[in-house]
């Protein structure tokens, strides 16, 4: 019987096996265990349910969703002082929650989690917008729906919505925006609520970007191996990490991490590159150390 304790990446995965089980809280509070193994996850849980709880004293049993709303935007952005980390977005600890929470400052996905994690426990019904280049929060209100922007809780018109949206959307697709849920509306298409999956995703894109950048392969691959985890069907996370590993000089997990790609991403534009990269690493086997 193996009595050793579940490493980080053991308890990530755990967290995310299941989607009827998986919290978005805990496993974004997790997702910061790539660099600090240590971190106490339950008690960033616990600091959040006292930052709610505080809110929740102030509101009455009664208190309308507008009201609750309100409250929300007070507590969270003027009293607590949550806002963007304008200075230096490109930092890690933005993508991490304990971080933003200590700090007040961070990225919009991030600030997102935990505004989320805020809007639910004073049951407001909001949801996160993985949208083009800036992660939105959808809330669902009694008049209607509101998009927010987590950066500064301004809410976002139709007009805004497509102004930030243009720069993404294809050349070719004719000008302007219908209405909303009309057939082929792009602004509706990107205002989807976004799984927790896919928040998770997009946050670990996020680091797994920032760490490429500055060559950190070591950082990289903690990020990927959560990526695999999150996304187990998603074989290019399995390459992106087949090819942090030769880099490494992990040979052998490399190669069966690019074999394993090229067995199930069929019709993948890059399988001859992929295929030569794994023929020349069975070709140079293990790495030989002098």
């Amino acid at each position: 019987m193996d009595w050793s304790a579940p490493t980080p990446l053991d308890y990530f995965t755990t967290l995310v096996a299941e989607d009827e089980s998986l919290s978005l809280t805990e496993a974004a509070v997790a997702i910061a265990q790539a660099d600090q193994p240590t971190l106490d996850t339950q008690g960033v849980l616990a600091d959040l349910d006292r930052l709610a709880a505080k809110l929740k004293a102030r509101l009455p049993d009664d208190a309308s969703a507008l009201q609750r709303l309100r409250s929300l935007h007070r507590y969270f952005f003027q009293e607590l002082g949550f806002a963007g980390n304008v200075n230096d977005f490109y930092n890690p600890a933005n993508s991490h929650v304990h971080e933003v929470m200590r700090t007040r400052q961070g990225i919009p996905i991030t600030l997102a989690v935990i505004y989320l994690e805020l809007a639910s426990q004073v049951g407001l019904k909001a949801r996160g917008v993985s949208f083009p280049g800036h992660f939105l929060i959808k809330l669902s209100l009694p008049l209607g729906e509101a998009v927010v922007d987590p950066l500064s809780g301004q809410s976002l018109s139709r007009g805004e919505l497509e102004e930030r949206l243009e720069p993404y959307l294809d050349a070719d697709s004719p000008p302007g925006v219908e209405a909303a849920g009309a057939l082929g509306d792009p602004l509706a298409l990107y205002l989807r609520p976004a799984s927790s999956r896919e928040i998770l995703a997009r946050m670990l894109r996020n680091l797994a970007s920032i760490h490429r950048g500055h060559g950190d392969l070591l950082r990289l691959l903690q990020v990927q191996q959560r990526l695999v985890a999150l996304q187990p069907g998603e074989w290019d996370w399995r390459r992106d990490r087949g090819e942090t590993l030769a880099q490494l000089g992990q040979t052998e997990a490399a190669i069966n991490d690019l074999a394993e790609y090229l067995r199930r991403a069929h019709g993948a534009s890059d399988r001859g590159r992929v295929a030569a990269r794994l023929e020349a690493l069975r070709d140079a086997g293990p790495p030989r150390w002098h």
